[in-house]
């Protein structure tokens, strides 16, 4: 349980740094482009925002949707029942 708790700690802290950066980055793109309305300038910040989700939703997996030690208890029920 402990493991637990310190994977979903660690999310939320990634959680936060992700949608502090991005917001910090997105607004400096918007800011920079709002004397230039003549040109439509390409939103780098969306090369963070998605590789940094991508990194952050397998954080989000470890953390909450797979238990590693469940996994193993569940397989070996399984193994009993069916008598392998």
């Amino acid at each position: 349980l402990w493991q637990i708790a310190k994977k979903r700690a660690s999310f939320k802290k990634h959680l936060t740094s992700y949608v502090i950066v991005n917001v910090f980055l997105w607004a400096v793109w918007f800011l920079s482009k709002r004397g230039n309305f003549y040109e439509d300038r390409f939103p780098w910040p969306i090369w963070v925002t998605v590789f940094w989700g991508i990194g952050l939703a397998f954080n989000y997996a470890d953390a909450y949707l797979y238990n590693a030690k469940d996994m193993v208890e569940r397989e070996y029920e399984k193994l009993k029942r069916d008598g392998k």
